[in-house]
């Protein structure tokens, strides 16, 4: 059995192709830029070369590609947008517009003279042709795939608040991280980027959905050392978003959201301590730029320093030799695959016939 899993950030995508036949440090492994980084980098290039751009595709993630565009219109470059890619960087068109985006029609998008920059976080032809070039066949028997959806908020509601309202939900609604894996049919459909991404596969193998952060912590858990503690704070230390759980395997007692470029390191360790003894408010991370905090299970308060405090993510440096004493963790020995594995297991919780061969490499769930 073949998993081909994706775990889209901001700046890199990461990439496993699970294949039940091989141990899994001889599956095949990718560490490439991400989706929207591709898009910046695209954006800039028709800069330099004093050609329009037409935006086409789906709704994806933002950050670098919005940043990119704000340098291009910024510098006289002439920009177009389908209404769907255009969602990219509002929900609300009606602000794509007045940031100097043209929308058009895709038809319309078809017929101009402009560099084509296409908006996905799923490119499979993209997969495919890095996997020939090595001789790997590209059939898949499913999809595990994961990005951060801040989700399609009301014109009156705060984007930070509107995610982290559903985290709150899905914890409340099932206290299991596993309870953030959804089939395409399970998805919310306020959850724009995490359809469009499922959507893209085209119905090619079944596909299981999993939000980063809750993947990122319930891979590090296949790290004997972070599984095996009775009590754990996960950190996932992503590019953009900082994402903190305070567990008993999988059981969520706390959580919170942050921006990883908005927090100094002392700040990162003093919520956290206080995250893990119950005392962190959601007032306090969301008035500070994030997302918010939320206390599910107050049985499992820590008392001073918790005896496990695992760290993932590619800025996961920023917590090195702090008072956190942090466990950089790393399951089958590789950080930047975390995700990967949970998504793999994600996936067992949508399907169940892909459970056992999961299970066989990757061991019994924490």
């Amino acid at each position: 059995m073949r998993i081909l899993a994706i775990d889209m950030g901001t700046g890199t995508q990461d990439i496993l192709l699970f294949d039940s036949r091989k141990p899994v440090e001889n599956n095949i492994k990718m560490v490439m830029p991400s989706a929207t980084e591709i898009a910046a980098r695209r954006i800039r290039r028709a800069a330099v070369a004093g050609r329009a751009v037409v935006l086409t595709g789906t709704v994806a993630g933002g950050g670098p590609c919005s940043w990119a565009l704000e340098e291009f219109i910024a510098g006289g470059g002439r920009a177009f947008a389908t209404p769907e890619a255009a969602q990219t960087f509002n929900d609300d068109l009606d602000r794509v517009r007045e940031s100097g985006v043209e929308i058009i029609a895709e038809d319309e998008a078809r017929r101009l003279d402009a560099e084509r920059v296409v908006l996905q976080d799923l490119d499979l032809e993209a997969v495919r042709t890095a996997l020939a070039a090595f001789e790997e066949p590209a059939g898949f028997d499913g999809l595990a795939l994961g990005c951060l959806d801040h989700g399609a908020a009301p014109p009156d509601v705060s984007d930070r608040l509107f995610r982290f309202e559903h985290l709150k939900r899905t914890v409340s609604a099932r206290n299991d991280l596993l309870a953030f894996a959804a089939g395409p049919t399970d998805l919310a459909p306020y959850l724009t980027r995490a359809l469009a991404m499922v959507n893209s596969a085209n119905g090619e193998a079944p596909v299981a959905f999993m939000d980063t952060g809750p993947a990122a912590a319930l891979g590090a858990l296949h790290d004997e050392r972070v599984g095996g503690a009775e009590e754990q704070v996960v950190l996932n230390l992503g590019n953009m978003h900082l994402l903190g759980f305070h567990l008993r395997g999988r059981r969520i007692a706390s959580l919170f959201e942050h921006h990883t470029g908005e927090m100094e390191t002392g700040q990162m360790v003093d919520f956290t301590l206080r995250l893990a003894g119950g005392e962190l408010t959601h007032r306090e991370v969301f008035e500070t730029s994030g997302h918010g905090a939320y206390h599910h299970d107050r049985s499992i308060v820590a008392k001073g320093l918790p005896a496990m405090v695992a760290v993932t993510g590619p800025q996961r440096q920023r917590l090195r030799g702090t008072a956190l004493e942090p466990y950089f963790a790393a399951p089958f020995g590789d950080m930047m695959i975390s995700g990967c594995f949970g998504l793999l297991r994600g996936f067992a919780e949508v399907y169940e016939w892909s459970g056992d061969a999961i299970e066989a490499r990757l061991g019994p769930l924490p």
